[in-house]
């Protein structure tokens, strides 16, 4: 880190802690609010947390060992009316009721993540896109990690980064980032951004308009200075459009899988060549790495282009990669039975993952697909599902558009109801070499709590065959 890029946190550290703030309400008692009431509770402020739904035990216990004064099940605007500073948890929308009263008043409305960075000098690298933000982000920790760095992982993922920094003693936090996170930012930069694509997700929260999703992505960039680094996917081509017209001080870093990059990384010949300013054409053998797709590629170069910025070595990130296990529910593999093997790619829920999971397979694939759709165009999977698929097997509340979308180009298609049905189907289809792959391509709140425990309802199904 440069001496300027260090004065401006420092700077920024400092002036930031002594905002005058007394009341500060939290909506949403998930990971994320709990998180910013615990850190909230513990620079001094009261604090309030409301939720709308039920909070979940473990919250509750945390709350309760805070002395944290918090309600479920309603928003007591009594209560709130005078909140110096509300903070808001990423799954609530800003067009919410209590959120719409509460800035009617003019109550500042943020993030957690912009609260959190306000009790922080520790270098952050901030990690979003819509697909492979959760594997590069653990890619990136676990180098770190191996470097010898007092690192933390958070935000989307694990423990959020607001209950990180309250525990303190991290010199780097890497935060994987959604687009409802970044919504509500106003000060926040991390001083490495990634952005490792942008495709059709969660349009429902953005007016199913792509180019309001696409900016809220780009907001990660938007307060980052000179000295801070901003590394994209030059092969994204709406992504590559938006960064070339973006006006910033943060020195860019493209990544690419298709061409040769100068001032970035890209993929030749089974190997990582970072070609910037540090270092010319230093390549990084990959061929030997467990595990494959194109996509895993791309979390790899991006995971070594923050290494690169960080100064770590060679051999520290070749060694990371080399032991990387994989983030669950992200084509996990379960269990091969009777020679068909069992794939678990419930975080898939966009098209756009599930066309890199389809891509990764050479084998006959008997696909599960479906659960809430959040205005998926699937024409992309079309040259795929003729090429590979030999059957599909819906599976949620309500599957007509699948049906209708895929019926003509799939010999066996059909609409199940429960995890253990769609996964016994495939079974009896299923021939030598095969491959069974729940790659759901939709959010999964119709028949699931998440999409975790949609991948373990799958891993359970499959291992009672």
């Amino acid at each position: 880190m440069d001496y300027w890029n260090y004065l401006c946190r420092v700077i920024n550290y400092y002036t930031k802690t002594k905002i005058m703030v007394d009341k500060v309400v939290v909506i949403g008692a998930g990971e994320s609010g709990v998180g910013a009431a615990i850190l909230a509770k513990k620079k001094g402020y009261n604090v309030f947390v409301s939720d709308n739904g039920r909070v979940l035990k473990k919250h509750r216990k945390s709350l309760k060992e805070n002395a944290i004064v918090w309600e479920e099940q309603q928003h007591s605007y009594e209560l709130m009316a005078d909140a110096d500073l509300v903070i808001k948890s990423p799954g609530i929308s800003n067009v919410a009721p209590v959120i719409k009263e509460l800035k009617s008043k003019g109550t500042q409305v943020i993030s957690e993540i912009e609260f959190a960075t306000r009790f922080t000098n520790a270098t952050i690298i901030g990690i979003t896109g819509s697909n492979g933000k959760t594997t590069t982000s653990m890619m990136t920790y676990q180098i770190l990690k191996t470097a010898g760095k007092k690192v933390a992982l958070a935000g989307n993922i694990g423990e959020s980064f607001a209950r990180q920094v309250a525990v303190g003693g991290y010199e780097y936090y890497v935060l994987e980032i959604s687009s409802f996170q970044l919504d509500d930012i106003y000060e926040f930069s991390p001083m490495v951004a990634v952005i490792t694509n942008v495709t059709e997700d969660h349009l429902d929260r953005y007016d199913h308009s792509f180019e309001k999703y696409l900016q809220a992505k780009l907001r990660i960039n938007k307060n980052q200075k000179r000295g801070e680094f901003l590394i994209f996917n030059v092969d994204d081509y709406n992504l590559r459009l938006a960064v070339d017209s973006l006006t910033t001080k943060a020195k860019l870093v493209p990544v690419s899988y298709e061409d040769k990059v100068y001032g970035g990384v890209y993929y030749q010949n089974q190997s990582i060549v970072i070609n910037t300013d540090k270092k010319n054409n230093e390549k990084i053998d990959v061929a030997d790495v467990p595990y494959v797709g194109k996509h895993n590629t791309y979390n790899s170069m991006f995971a070594s282009a923050v290494a690169n910025i960080l100064d770590i070595t060679k051999e520290d990130i070749r060694d990371s990669l080399q032991t990387f296990k994989g983030a669950p529910h992200r084509l996990e593999k379960v269990l091969t039975i009777a020679k068909t093997e069992y794939i678990n790619d419930s975080k898939a829920t966009n098209v756009n993952a599930t066309y890199y999971a389809l891509d990764s397979i050479s084998t006959p694939i008997l696909w599960i697909v479906g659960g809430i759709d959040k205005g998926n165009d699937y024409t992309a999977l079309l040259p795929l599902v003729r090429m590979k698929v030999k059957g599909i097997v819906c599976l949620g509340k309500d599957t007509r558009k699948i049906v209708s979308f895929f019926g003509p180009v799939s010999d066996i298609i059909c609409t199940t109801e429960s995890m253990e049905e769609a996964v016994q189907v495939c079974y009896e289809n299923a021939n030598y070499y095969d491959t069974v792959l729940l790659s759901p391509s939709c959010a999964s709140f119709d028949l699931f709590e998440d999409y975790q425990d949609r991948g373990r309802q799958f891993k359970t199904a499959v291992r009672r065959l």
